[in-house]
């Protein structure tokens, strides 16, 4: 299992080309006295109207993308025949091409921000303008090969994707 995000934050580690563009892109103000960027001030700063997402992203998503490739390239060479890539912002990123299939997971808005600002410790304010900068559910599922309802516990999340997973057919990789 690949999580995006935990790539993406990876993509701007301290003294790397991408943190480079980053702390020149929104200033130094975002970096913790370790020289890491403090990602609570960065996402305020990008979300809160002062600075532009999509100048962010054209930074992290393309060496993002770059260090996903590279851990599927080796799960492959491992030996892997499956891997999953937790990606939030998958069709966002321009991303859709690199997978055999796509799965997204959905809940309605107000479930997922709640999850959210609990799993995060930000307030729902936040969590909103953050999602207002995303693609809507209904794109995403537009786009899906599968799709799963998150709207209930996550033991109906686990039924609903071992059911999913057993019901889809064998198939070659495709890529």
């Amino acid at each position: 299992v690949i999580n995006a995000d935990q790539v993406g934050h990876e993509a701007y580690t301290p003294n790397t080309e991408s943190w480079r563009e980053v702390v020149e892109a929104f200033g130094k103000d975002i970096l913790q006295p370790t020289g890491e960027i403090d990602r609570r001030k960065l996402g305020a700063l990008v979300f809160g109207g002062g600075a532009d997402v999509e100048r962010l992203n054209s930074i992290v998503h393309p060496r993002a993308r770059k260090l996903v490739a590279e851990r599927l390239d080796v799960a492959r060479s491992d030996g892997e025949t499956v891997a999953v890539v937790e990606a939030p912002l998958l069709f966002e990123a321009g991303w859709g091409d690199m997978f055999d299939e796509v799965w997204v997971v959905t809940a309605p808005e107000e479930t997922a921000v709640g999850r959210v600002a609990a799993a995060r410790g930000i307030d729902a304010g936040s969590v909103r303008s953050r999602m207002q900068a995303q693609m809507s559910n209904g794109d995403r599922l537009s786009r899906a090969d599968v799709a799963i309802d998150n709207s209930h516990t996550l033991d109906d999340l686990r039924v609903s994707v071992t059911e999913a997973w057993a019901s889809r057919p064998t198939h070659e990789t495709r890529r």
